[in-house]
């Protein structure tokens, strides 16, 4: 395996990707686009319908060997583990797993399967909106920089960010699921 980016490739699991590549820093990598949950069926071998489960707004950004920052929007928090299952391979303790969810009634810190888990309400926002503002950065200092840039001054951001939100168990964070 190449980089963790290389295995969302190679697992094909990239949906209508905005940017692959290498960033403005040495040795890092990025993606932007969906991810996917579970795919669509194939009408053809050309031709497959778009997923019936994504996480959407994803950014991913790596080093050659390990994920540094995996962000997305998921619809509904009961699939979580079935997301996390299909990814685990490039989660590591020192990625910053930030999940935005949108039928969850609060935010919530959790451990699962040894991976930090930031997981925050979602509503009428955006993946890149919040963690913008969560590495506490100026959205016209970024408008100035270009997509790799961007995504460089994210991570920058991040490693230093403290998210403010309940650390508890896997399981009570479960119980903020509305519905």
């Amino acid at each position: 395996m190449g980089t963790p980016i290389d295995y969302i490739y190679e697992n094909e699991l990239q949906w209508q990707p905005s940017l692959r590549g290498a960033l403005e820093t040495a040795g890092r990598f990025g993606y932007r686009g969906e991810l996917i949950i579970t795919a669509g069926e194939f009408l053809s071998p050309e031709k497959q319908l778009p997923p019936k489960l994504m996480l959407k707004h994803a950014i991913v950004i790596t080093d050659a060997e390990s994920t540094l920052l995996f962000a997305a929007e998921l619809d509904d928090f009961a699939n979580f583990e079935k997301a996390f299952e299909l990814y685990k391979d490039i989660f590591m303790p020192k990625t910053i797993l930030t999940l935005f969810i949108n039928n969850l009634l609060s935010d919530a810190i959790f451990e699962y399967n040894g991976i930090t888990v930031n997981a925050f309400a979602l509503d009428e926002s955006s993946v890149w909106n919040e963690l913008i503002s969560h590495a506490d950065l100026d959205k016209k200092e970024l408008k100035r920089m270009g997509a790799e840039e961007k995504l460089d001054a994210l991570y920058d951001g991040l490693k230093t960010a403290t998210f403010y939100a309940k650390k508890m168990p896997y399981e009570e964070a479960c119980a903020l699921k509305m519905g």
